[in-house]
């Protein structure tokens, strides 16, 4: 979320505890949207307090390690939880967007899940678009989050992005596969 947001990575893994929250203006279709971006805590610990920074989302961002199976094969339950959480009038029609995160890790040797078995699970939901990224590297994160604020904006109110980490090692790269925004 830093080196989006900021332009800067930071080697120093700092734990998100309950939620960080920060703002970033920019132009979807020639009109300037401010993003509101609430990074909540991936840890299970942290899950309870959901409920309270998901309410008013116009958008879900799940994020997932490439290099740790463990956090792809939690997808479902963040996903069902979130729409549990938000109780939204039509769960099947909100929008989300997945991110394969740390793809640039080990030259991508140390790789778990394959983006094809990302795309599938994209599918099985929806066509959920899907981006691999590297923060570290800052690849795919902009066109990332232009499409998040592209679908988000389709609701036509005030947009609150909700980036859900799903991280069990310290660092944070990501890295795009494309979105059909």
């Amino acid at each position: 979320m830093n080196q989006y947001v900021y332009k800067k990575f930071s080697q120093q893994y700092k734990a998100t505890i309950g939620a960080d929250f920060v703002t970033k203006e920019i132009l979807v279709d020639d009109k300037l949207v401010t993003l509101q971006i609430w990074d909540t805590a991936g840890q299970e610990r942290f899950h309870s307090l959901g409920a309270a920074f998901y309410r008013g989302a116009d958008c879900c961002v799940l994020v997932y390690d490439v290099n740790i199976h463990k956090t792809f094969d939690t997808l479902n339950n963040w996903h069902d939880d979130f729409l549990k959480q938000t109780d939204t009038e039509n769960p099947d029609a909100f929008p989300f967007v997945l991110l394969g995160n740390k793809v640039d890790v080990d030259g991508g040797n140390s790789r778990r899940v394959t983006e094809k078995k990302a795309r599938e699970w994209c599918a099985s939901r929806g066509n959920i678009p899907y981006f691999e990224t590297s923060a570290k590297e800052g690849y795919n994160v902009d066109d990332a989050f232009l499409c998040v604020a592209k679908v988000a904006s389709q609701n036509e109110r005030d947009l609150d992005i909700y980036f859900r980490g799903i991280s069990e090692t310290p660092s944070e790269p990501e890295q795009q596969s494309g979105c059909a925004c």
